[in-house]
């Protein structure tokens, strides 16, 4: 069968069922169960009425029940089991992973991934976002900067590994470094402790547009009237950022802050692409994929780890995003 017939048939199967169950659903509701006729006819409208926003709910509650809750339960039962399915070791993953020293290298580096990223992101993208908007070609710098969010994190590596790259004919650092007179080429990807950072110039750089957009729209939300009464009181454009501006979209800096830290907590691609998580930049990710073939129940502990650890920050997010819409 042609593909383009393939896909023809999948949409009018997918759009087809959809249509037909809601459908089905509202006559099976409004004429069989609860039908409006009779002496309870006002009493089955409202208990109709109460009952279809969950009919409707339920195909997305369906499948997020089937795609997510069931292999979170079904991955934390198997993370009680060793290499062989049929070892039970109860906590044993964990308790191995605790007295690990990489697990604790790759938590300590998560731990300032979460930190550094999502910090010189969005103040990052603040700045640009108030400096932009004093610009005639505000708009194209602002394109230029939300650029590398069209960038896959494996192609924005290959970028950097060029800016990186141990040869001063190709290394941008190195070059800049053979400019100065320093003749020996450094590969700063193997400098110890510091390469992490240099890992994550990577996201700040990619995630730099994200906050830009968000926080541009929530500056340019904020009323005219504050601003025109903090100039009349004085205040210089230093006072009127920080202390008028910032304040007012203070809800929006936390979502975009916590949004960017769950991504950071998640990310894989860029520290696989640069090192393979050698030379000491080993982050949870990438060490639960050390153990993804030969040890699956020690990688799906890894991963309820993360998981956890993301829990509660996605958590947060909602609730100060609901805080914004309200």
């Amino acid at each position: 069968m042609p593909v383009i017939l393939q896909g023809i048939i999948t949409i009018l199967i997918g759009v087809g069922g959809c249509v037909a169950y809601f459908y089905f659903s509202n006559l099976l509701l409004d004429k069989v169960i609860f039908p409006a006729k009779g002496e309870k006819a006002g009493q089955n409208i409202n208990r109709a009425n109460q009952v279809r926003p969950w009919l409707f709910l339920f195909p997305a509650v369906f499948v997020l029940g089937l795609y997510l809750v069931y292999p979170v339960i079904g991955s934390f039962f198997r993370s009680l089991y060793g290499r062989n399915p049929d070892e039970f070791v109860g906590l044993g993953n964990y308790a191995s992973l605790i007295a690990s020293e990489d697990f604790r290298i790759s938590f300590f580096n998560n731990f300032l991934w979460a930190i550094v990223v999502p910090a010189g992101a969005t103040f990052f993208g603040l700045m640009v976002a108030q400096l932009t908007d004093k610009l005639s070609w505000g708009n194209l710098a602002k394109s230029l900067i939300f650029m590398p969010m069209a960038i896959s994190f494996v192609g924005a590596s290959l970028i950097w590994k060029f800016v990186y790259a141990n040869d001063a004919d190709i290394g941008l650092i190195n070059a800049i470094r053979a400019s100065l007179g320093f003749t020996d080429p450094v590969d700063v990807l193997q400098i110890p402790f510091w390469n992490n950072f240099f890992l994550m110039i990577i996201l700040i750089w990619i995630q730099t547009g994200f906050a830009m957009v968000i926080l541009s729209a929530a500056l340019r939300g904020i009323p005219e009237e504050t601003i025109e009464a903090a100039i009349l009181d004085g205040a210089n454009p230093w006072q009127l950022f920080f202390q008028i501006k910032v304040p007012q979209i203070m809800a929006t800096i936390v979502v975009v802050w916590t949004t960017i830290t769950i991504l950071v907590l998640k990310v894989f691609d860029i520290v696989y692409t640069m090192t393979g998580g050698n030379f000491g930049t080993e982050i949870l990710p990438s060490y639960m994929m050390d153990f993804m073939f030969r040890d699956d129940g020690r990688a799906t502990a890894i991963a309820f780890v993360i998981m956890l650890i993301v829990l509660p920050v996605m958590i947060w997010n909602i609730v100060q995003a609901r805080k914004e819409m309200r």
